[in-house]
């Protein structure tokens, strides 16, 4: 195998994931890892990434290795300051250099991006941002990025204008699986069902707190199957994320960045509320952003 001209590195919180790169944009070797940021300490960073690349180091010289992600988190390898909306998806040339022991890497960590009013952060996604980006330069709309925590983020002039987070997912996964809600729960999945929680949901906000536990009492007395009560569930509390999101979606044209069953989740909901919306595939967005961001490093050698 050649030897890489630099390294694309996503670091997250549960996984790490590297990519050894040529200058013309080839992926010579990828590599996965479960020492993601929780699982480390600061001078563990160093010796993690160089058990997935030594290898592939050439003596004598140094190799750019550009990271997005919880790497630059305070809690991180080294904390990279965030960037202020509105701001361009951070390149290379505004990330964090951090210094090594091993004399062949040149570590740069990306930004993330912060938000003064309503306080907001994002770490990774704007990378994700920057590489759906540089395939629709032209872009003017909003992205959503569907998760543990969903964003929001308006996109005008190939800058990040403003977003905000919901913490969706996580509140899915903690009423499933902590409350009395779990009794119920199980596999399977009922669009109708669901769609029909999202539209109550965005048209009667206030009544969320007694329609989550009327899931365990139409369980209870009339035998609410599994799928529904999954089903309702999701379309609740997706509902009301895009009852206080409706000024990010509604008359814009919104990308859903994802392919899986929560995007195609999402793409319905918006869908039948009558909102513009169309999924993009996320998977090679990270590290398109990632080599879009190191053509700012290349081009100043």
């Amino acid at each position: 195998m050649s030897a890489p001209d630099w390294i694309a590195v996503d670091w997250g919180t549960s996984q790490l994931r590297v990519w050894l790169m040529s200058d013309a944009g080839e992926v010579l070797a990828s590599h996965t890892s479960p020492k993601g940021m929780g699982k480390l300490t600061p001078p563990e960073y160093e010796p993690t990434l160089l058990e997935l690349v030594v290898a592939a180091l050439p003596e004598g010289r140094t190799t750019p290795v550009v990271i997005c992600g919880m790497a630059g988190a305070r809690q991180g390898w080294q904390e990279a300051p965030y960037a202020k909306t509105p701001c361009e998806p951070p390149s290379a040339l505004t990330a964090t250099k951090v210094a090594t022991k091993d004399p062949r890497l040149s570590v740069h960590i990306l930004p993330g991006v912060s938000q003064d009013k309503p306080a907001d952060v994002m770490r990774g996604e704007e990378t994700q941002i920057k590489g759906f980006l540089a395939s629709e330069p032209k872009f003017d709309g909003v992205i959503c990025l569907p998760g543990t925590h969903c964003k929001w983020v308006h996109i005008s002039a190939n800058e990040i204008v403003s977003f905000r987070t919901f913490m969706t997912g996580e509140v899915f996964a903690a009423l499933s699986e902590h409350t009395v809600i779990r009794h119920s729960m199980g596999e399977g999945w009922n669009a109708e069902v669901f769609e029909e929680a999202v539209s109550r949901a965005i048209s009667s906000p206030a009544t969320a707190l007694g329609d989550l536990f009327s899931l365990r009492a139409e369980t209870l007395l009339y035998g609410l199957d599994q799928a529904s009560v999954r089903a309702r569930l999701s379309g609740l509390l997706i509902g009301a994320e895009l009852a206080a999101a409706k000024p990010y979606w509604l008359g814009q044209d919104v990308v859903i960045l994802g392919e899986n069953k929560l995007a195609e989740a999402y793409l319905s909901a918006l869908g039948a509320q009558g909102a513009m919306a169309r999924l993009a595939p996320s998977g090679p967005t990270t590290l398109a952003g990632l080599a879009s961001a190191y053509l700012s490093l290349k081009d100043t050698k």
